[in-house]
Order: structure tokens, then sequence, then C-alpha cells
């Protein structure tokens, strides 16, 4: 304190001083809080895209296992078509039964695990998310853009795409009633609660 400061105006002087030490430290205060807040949402957000990827680690697990038994199934498939069921033959007919109950609980494995057919019917909306066209033809039973026949049913494990329907599709010109819109595709049971697996993302390289 100078002679010419008075005990009051030292006063006024530290009062200052302690006023703006105080917004500083309200300004430190207020970006900590602002840091910590973004640390927190960034830190939820690491947490959720975890659970995330868990989920779906754990429902498309089975993805590249289930791509390798289509083509026992397809086989299983083929050889019930092909099956003389006329056959007077007694050994022949168990035979076929045992073929057929074979396919069936090999499709029943394939649902209980969430792996489904592709199996548009005739005059379905070609979807090309879904299907595969590999020929064209005229049709005068479904229009043009609608499945003519299905040559090879495709799979979908929970929406997923494993391998999309090889289909004929009527040609332009065709005529007949307008094609019918595709099914919803299957929600996925193993998702956290409110999140869902159907949808765009399609992965045929798993």
């Amino acid at each position: 304190m100078t002679d010419e400061q008075t005990p009051a105006e030292d006063v006024a002087f530290e009062a200052e001083d302690l006023t703006q030490e105080i917004e500083a430290l309200k300004a430190e205060i207020a970006a900590m809080k602002d840091q910590a807040l973004r640390y927190a949402a960034e830190a939820e957000n690491v947490k959720r895209r975890a659970e995330r990827e868990m989920n779906d680690a754990r429902a498309y697990a089975i993805q590249k296992f289930a791509r390798d038994l289509l083509g026992a199934a397809d086989n299983l498939s083929r050889a019930t078509a092909a099956s003389p069921r006329d056959s007077q033959d007694a050994a022949v007919k168990n035979f076929i039964v045992g073929v057929e109950m074979t396919e069936k609980e090999l499709q029943a494995a394939f649902e209980r695990n969430g792996l489904k057919k592709v199996d548009p019917t005739k005059g379905e909306k070609f979807d090309p998310h879904l299907h595969q066209a590999v020929m064209e033809q005229p049709s005068d039973e479904v229009a043009a853009g609608g499945v003519v026949a299905v040559l090879q049913v495709g799979y979908e494990l929970l929406g997923r795409l494993v391998r999309p329907a090889m289909v004929a599709v009527a040609a332009k010109g065709s005529t007949g009633p307008a094609p019918a819109e595709p099914a919803a595709a299957a929600a996925n049971p193993y998702a956290a609660s409110g999140e869902d697996a159907g949808g765009t993302a399609f992965d045929t390289k798993a």
C-alpha cells in the first residue's frame, strides 16, 4: 500500500482481484464439466458400439457354416423332388421317407437358428436385395418385373442375405396382375432391446 492509498482503496483492489480469480475458476470448472460430459458421451458410444458388434458376432457366427451346408440342403431338395414316389418297392419307399425326414430336420435346424429360405412366390415383385435374375421371359400370367419361377432358393440369416434366390423374371411387355410386394425381413432376436438387424446391411462374404 502506497502512502496515497487508503485502507478502503486497498480492500477494493483485493476484492477486485478475488472477483477475477473466482470468475477464472468458474470458467475453468465449466470447461472441465464440458470435457467430462464429452468423455462420458464418448464412453457411452464406445459401449453401445461394442454391444452392437457383440450382438452381430453372436447372431451371425453361424453364417459361414450355414453357407457350407446349403449345398447339402440343395441336394436333399433335388433328391426329394426327383424321388420315384409311385414305386411299389418297400425299400425304395422307406429310403424316400428317410431322405424327406432328413431334409425336414435340416430345414428345421436352419429355422431354429434364424436361417430362412428366400423362396419368392410366382408373381412376387423382383427384389434386387434378395433375388438374382438369371433370365427374363415373357409371361401372360405375371406382369413385367415379377418373379416367374424360382430356379434356386436363397437363404437369409436374420435379415442378412447369405445367398440370393436365383429367379426368372417376367420381361417387359408381359401382362398379368401387378407384382406382389415381398415379405418384410425378420428381426434379429439376438439384438439388444430396440435394435434390429433387418434392413440394408447384407454381407455375402463372411
